[in-house]
């Protein structure tokens, strides 16, 4: 007969189990030099509001990042979007993202058509502050707005996502930026190749790809060939990708399939290949998330350093 684990005690006794089993490709890697490429640019959250744009360059440079999400909201002064934007530029800062997190495929028409709203004016403002995109998910058909739902997957939902997206970028004709979808586990894109479609399909030009490889790895042939999930991430949608999402994701022994996000580094993403290649694009945000405290994140960022610095990869600052 066998013994099965609670959920808490399996974490509490596999922490540092899972945080090795992580560190394991970091060593596989070590010393086989690769190639130099181009700094990568690490960022996350700055905790805090900020109107005063020196202040907010310092808290950046702070914490040793070269990129770092909106400060701002929709509805800021165009006298506060340009200092911001001139400032981050000056000190050498990308101003990675403006998140909508909406669900543009509301069932209800009012909230669809509030949400669609929010998602013209964010592209407005990540247009006008210079961000690298604006990004959402693409949204689902249900009550819940990041849930999944069996019509998340119908022709007719795929060719919303397409109508609904072209609506946002014409409305706004960004020059400055794009409009990016978040890849989810289950709801489109879903994967490299179904994003790929939706590049297609939606043809605008400023219709570009935010990576987030984590959520898509919703398997387990997935999750323990995460490095070369990672490579084919990376070889199909390289061209497109304006912003990288950075977490981690561990298999707990509950049935059926069960996948927990973790911080990076406490997981069994492979870092080593995750780094090499982001080194190989130029200027794109890679975003630590989901975190709760900056303790966590300081966590995140000196692993993902640790590795990088292991394998031959810099870090803009």
């Amino acid at each position: 007969m066998r013994t099965r684990l609670s959920r808490r005690s399996f974490i509490q006794q596999s922490a540092l189990a899972t945080a090795g089993a992580a560190i394991i490709p970091s060593a596989i890697y070590a010393g086989k030099n690769f190639p130099a490429g181009n700094p990568v640019r690490l960022g996350g959250p700055v905790f805090g509001k900020f109107d005063d744009p020196v202040k907010w360059v310092k808290a950046v440079k702070s914490l040793k990042y070269s990129a770092a999400n909106s400060p701002l909201e929709p509805g800021a002064s165009d006298e506060l979007i340009k200092s911001f934007s001139s400032e981050a530029r000056k000190n050498n800062i990308l101003i990675a993202e403006v998140g909508v997190w909406n669900n543009m495929l509301d069932p209800d028409e009012t909230a669809r058509e509030a949400a669609i709203k929010k998602n013209i004016v964010s592209l407005q403002l990540a247009d006008r502050i210079r961000a690298c995109c604006c990004v959402n998910i693409s949204g689902a058909k249900g009550e819940i707005w990041d849930g999944p739902y069996p019509g998340n997957y119908s022709k007719e939902t795929f060719d919303q996502i397409v109508e609904t997206v072209r609506h946002i970028i014409d409305q706004v004709k960004p020059e400055n930026t794009f409009f990016t979808l978040e890849p989810m586990p289950y709801m489109l894109p879903d994967s490299p190749d179904t994003y790929l479609e939706l590049v297609k399909a939606i043809g605008r030009d400023h219709f570009a790809v935010h990576l987030d490889p984590v959520n898509m790895i919703s398997s387990p042939q997935r999750y323990f060939n995460n490095a070369a999930f990672l490579r084919e991430c990376f070889a199909k949608l390289g061209p497109y990708i304006k912003a990288v999402h950075a977490k981690d994701i561990t298999i707990m022994p509950e049935l059926t399939v069960h996948l927990e996000e973790r911080r990076p580094g406490l997981g069994c993403i492979d870092y080593a290949v995750f780094l090499q290649e982001m080194s190989k694009l130029k200027d794109i945000p890679m975003m630590m998330e989901h975190l709760d405290k900056p303790e966590e994140y300081n966590l995140a960022a000196e692993y993902i350093r640790k590795i990088g610095s292991e394998n031959g990869i810099s870090f803009a600052e």
